[in-house]
Parts: C-alpha cells; structure tokens; sequence
C-alpha cells in the first residue's frame, strides 16, 4: 500500500534516495538561494505549504512557501507546530542512550528482560532481540504499519474518517507485529520497522517507572526549553500556530486531497508521536550532536551505523542516519511522516548547521533537493 510508505514509512531512507544523483558544487556557505528554490519547487510539484528554518554557526534564517490552509488561502509561517512523526525515533533513542550512561540498561539486554512474553509468537523470540537491535532496525521485528488491516483502518479514506480518534496502546500496535512472523533472524539483516520503537518506548517505562513521553519531557524538551514542542498522546489536535495537514487517503497519490489535520497519534505511539516546530528541531540536533545531550561514549554508539538496506547514502545508527549527499557532504538526520506532514531535520557532525522543514502534505514534494539545495548549493 504505497501511502503507507508516505505517511509511517522508511523515513530517512526515503530521503536517502531523493539525495542520489551526480556531484554537485561545494557547501553553499550561508546563502541559502538554492534552498529557497527547492522549496519553491515542492510548492508547484503540489505540496500545499513549506516551513523551513536553518540553523548557522549562532544565526537563524526562515523561510515559507505556499499555504497553510487550502481552503482560506493563509501563509505558512515559520512558527508553524507540525507533526514529526519518525523524528520522534531520534528523541527516544536519546533517552535509552542516557539510560545506558547512567548504568540503568545495557544496549546489549535481551527485550525480553525488560518486556517478559511481549515478544513472542509466530517465530518471534524476544529473548534473542536486543535493545540494540529495536533501535537500529537489525531486530527482524515486522513492522505493524505494514499490516493490511491496519493500513485500510488508519491510511484510507473510509477507514481513516471512521477511525482518526481511536485510542491504540503500544500493547495493542506490538500485537498487530506479532502476528506477523519476523523480517529475518536478530542481527542478520536490516528493515525499518515502527515497531521497534513501540517496543523502545515500553522499556523506557519499565526501566524508569515513567512513560517515555515524561521521560522526553524531563530529560531533553525542558532543559533545551523546547517550547514548540509536545508529547500530544491522545490528543488530537494541534497547538497553536500551525497550519492545516493534507493527504490523499489512497494507495495513489492523485484524487481528491483531504484535511488529516486532526487525529488521535496514539496511533504511532513512540515510533512517531510527536509536535515540534523547526526551531526547535534545530535545536535539539544542534545540542545532540554537539555533545550536550549524551557523553562521548552514548554519542560514538549512536553515531555507529549498519547499512540501511540497498541505500548508497545512507547508514543507519540509533534513532539517526548518517548520509552522504552528492556534493561529498556528510550530514546526521532523520525524517518523519505521518498523516499530512512530511518532515526533516539534519545537521552537520559537529551540530552548527542544522535544517528542519515540514511539508503540509504527504504525497509530492522533493526533501533531498531541499537538503542538498542548504548543503551544496547549485
């Protein structure tokens, strides 16, 4: 079901492959032309709306394209809150990764130590996934997004409308993954998979005695003063300033387009759950990879990467992807998408260069030609 790949799907390795392409120019040094172009060009490709604003060396530049609402014709503001979906990955895997600092866990535990007989049946067997492994994608676990029921209930039209406010636990998304038989054996190959995540999540809480999203809160959203960003949990709408989210609702990307701006993303749990602006995106991967977030040990963990399927540009490390763009630019990020809102964040290894972007639709738009446009220039 392709909007399945749109809306949950391989994040960073989607944009991985929007990056292929011959050499470029070197960096573009603070002149952000191409990337306003690029931007420009996601808008007549059809995305309704662009909020994007990169971080410097200290300076903020911000810009927008398009509306943020079809049907009164307003802008797009670069305040905008949106929804980040698979980005939320990069916060969780924080919080393990200073877990494991703390002597709390150890990436090497089996699943099934922290989470006794959740994953289990159908060929699966907890006792042999690490916690390493849910957070790099080599678990095996099938991803539950990928289940045709779920992907008629919550990604197409008739079952999206009866459905956007269901509540769904993490036991219940991880239920839906176990009645799949896994990807492959633990370690032996590579699969983006929600699930991960959903299970990721529910170790946080076992090991701490609190939800992830309290321990997101305590541990990165307060100390950054992350003021644009939330934990929504149930709730379905979104804060204050924001504009409207759009999709197709169908397995092709033509047709009618819809507003999918409300929503229960109970639905992603910890796999993509999250509101953020691109500010604050900026912010938190400005610090993260800049060595305030994690001591250099967790830091050098999660920067150590597998191969991320058949990607020429992209290794995949705990909760963050390292990819090289064509220009010979090496940069970390991540991508997320979830219903009407497709969404980026990369940085540069040392965290001073950093872009975050929000897409108000998820069907059409290119988001490499917006990085490699900040990164290498024309």
């Amino acid at each position: 079901m392709a909007v399945r790949a749109v809306v949950m799907g391989a994040t960073a390795v989607a944009l991985s492959a929007a990056l292929a392409g011959p050499a470029l120019a070197a960096p573009a040094g603070g002149d952000h032309t191409a990337t306003r172009q690029a931007i420009e060009a996601a808008v007549k490709d059809g995305v309704p709306g662009v909020t994007a604003t990169v971080r410097d060396s200290g300076t903020t530049w911000s810009t927008t394209a398009g509306v943020g609402n079809l049907r009164t014709g307003a802008p797009r503001s670069a305040d905008d809150r949106y929804r980040i979906g698979s980005i939320t990955k990069t916060f969780v895997s924080t919080v393990l990764l200073q877990l494991e600092a703390e002597g709390r866990l150890s990436l090497d535990d089996t699943v099934a130590k922290w989470l006794p007989g959740v994953v289990e049946g159908h060929g699966n067997d907890g006792t042999k996934v690490t916690v390493r492994q849910l957070m790099n994608h080599t678990s095996g676990i099938f991803n539950y997004t990928a289940d045709d029921d779920f992907g008629r209930t919550y990604f197409l039209k008739d079952g999206f409308f009866q459905h956007r406010y269901d509540t769904r636990t993490p036991a219940d998304l991880v239920a839906i993954a176990m009645s799949h038989k896994p990807d492959f054996a633990p370690g032996t190959s590579w699969n983006y998979s929600n699930t991960n995540y959903v299970l990721a999540g529910m170790v946080i809480q076992k090991v701490t005695g609190h939800s992830y999203a309290t321990e997101i809160r305590n541990r990165i959203i307060n100390p950054l003063h992350l003021k644009a960003t939330s934990l929504p949990g149930t709730k379905a709408t979104l804060p204050s300033p924001s504009s409207r989210a759009y999709g197709k609702l169908a397995e092709e990307t033509t047709g009618p387009t819809y507003d999918v701006t409300k929503l229960n993303p109970s639905l992603a749990s910890s796999a993509g759950e999250m509101i953020s602006d691109s500010a604050d995106l900026d912010r938190f991967y400005g610090a993260l990879l800049g060595g305030r977030l994690l001591p250099s040990r967790q830091l050098r963990e999660m920067k150590t990467t597998v191969p991320a399927g058949d990607s020429p540009t992209t290794r995949y490390g705990l909760g963050i992807s390292d990819i090289k763009l064509p220009c010979g630019v090496h940069i970390w990020g991540h991508d997320g998408g979830i219903h009407g809102s497709s969404s980026a964040v990369v940085t540069t290894p040392d965290g001073r260069h950093s872009l975050a972007f929000n897409f108000n639709g998820d069907w059409s738009g290119d988001a490499g030609a917006v990085v490699v446009g900040e990164y290498c220039g024309k």
